[in-house]
Formats: structure tokens, sequence, C-alpha cells
């Protein structure tokens, strides 16, 4: 899904262009946690961006209005979303995950992939390492594979976290690196994972 942010204009706003499925699908969420709010439908519609970047700042605001004004600031490329979006990345709330792995990946930041990298390695979250991963893999920084092999080698056995190991054997198939290969041998031995690190080592280059 492609989202832009045009430069600002005379007025110092912007038009923020997202094609529109993942911010509506994020509106509706949020109206109804807002109890349709005033200022749930002004953050859905200002064209601000310094008034979104308020809300990250100022102090007792909901965390709704949180995930909204710093959705919106990811998708047009302001880094001023970043710290509030990693956080929402690690979130028990795995809607709030999705949102913030949809704009951490357009955001554009260099700091994106070392921050989901060390959130998928945590030891103490390693329930909530699922949407790093996957952000892991769309990004496909230097960081991703290593972070990916750490995490598949440490979720191994995969039971109860089987499905974040699913997806870092997902990711290092569509990475392609060879240094996965161990990792990927190991997986074979989980019933859960074995067709799909099958899959992943037929996509490696061969052992040489």
């Amino acid at each position: 899904m492609l989202v832009r942010g045009h430069p600002l204009n005379a007025t110092g706003r912007f038009t923020l262009v997202c094609v529109d499925e993942e911010l509506r699908s994020l509106g509706d969420r949020l109206r109804g946690e807002s109890g349709e709010s005033v200022l749930c439908r002004r953050l859905l519609e200002t064209e601000d961006r310094d008034e979104l970047a308020g809300v990250l700042t100022a102090g007792a605001q909901p965390l709704w209005a949180r995930e909204l004004a710093a959705f919106r600031l990811g998708c047009a490329g302001d880094a001023r979303a970043f710290e509030t979006l990693v956080l929402l990345l690690n979130h028990r709330d795995p809607e709030r995950c999705v949102s913030a792995a949809h704009a951490l990946a357009r955001l554009g930041d260099p700091r994106t992939a070392r921050a989901a990298a060390a959130l998928a390695t945590i030891r103490l979250r390693t329930a909530y390492a699922l949407h790093p991963v996957r952000l892991l893999t769309v990004l496909r920084a230097p960081e991703s594979v290593p972070a990916l092999i750490a995490t598949l080698e440490r979720l191994l056995p995969a039971d109860p976290h089987w499905r974040s190991a699913l997806a870092c054997v997902e990711g290092l198939a569509e990475l392609g690196d060879s240094r996965a290969r161990p990792a990927l041998e190991a997986a074979l031995a989980h019933p859960r994972l074995a067709a799909a690190a099958a899959g992943a080592l037929g996509r490696l280059s061969p052992r040489v």
C-alpha cells in the first residue's frame, strides 16, 4: 500500500495521500475506542502536522489519540512519530502493533531496523516479537537477517510462540541469506515449522 506525504504548502499544512484502506480501518477502530469523540474526528481530518505532533508531546492524551497521530505522521514521513510508533510496535494489543508496523515501514527513518531488531530479540518480550519480525522482513535492512536468525534460534522449540518462529522462517525465506541455513535446518525438526523451513532452505544459495 503506497503512502506519500506532499510537501508543506504556503499555509504550513500538508496533504496526506494514503491509499485509504489502512487509515479507514484504523479510523473505524479508534472511533469506537474513543466513543466517537470530537478529538478523534479532528485527528482523522486535520492536515496540520504540528497539530498531530502536539498530541504526542502533550500530557494526558489517551492512547488511541497518540496511536492515530503517530500513524498519520509516520505515513507522511515525519520523524516525530518514531518513538511513539516503536512503543506501539511492541504493545500487547496486536492491532496497535499492526498499525505501528505499517507506519514505520513508510516512515523511512534509519533508526527503525535497529529498533525492530531490539524488540524482536529481547527475551522478556518474546510474546510480542511477531510484528517486529514481520517488519524486519519488509525493511530488508542489514539488521534483518541476524535478528531473525537470533530470534528463531531462541524460539526453538517453537511452542508456545510458534507463530513468531514461523514468521522468522518465512522472513528468512524471503530474504534468502545463506547465513540462515543452520537455524532453518534446526527448524526442520519442529512440525509446525518444517514445511516452511524446507521451502526456505530451497531458496538459499547452494552450500559451497
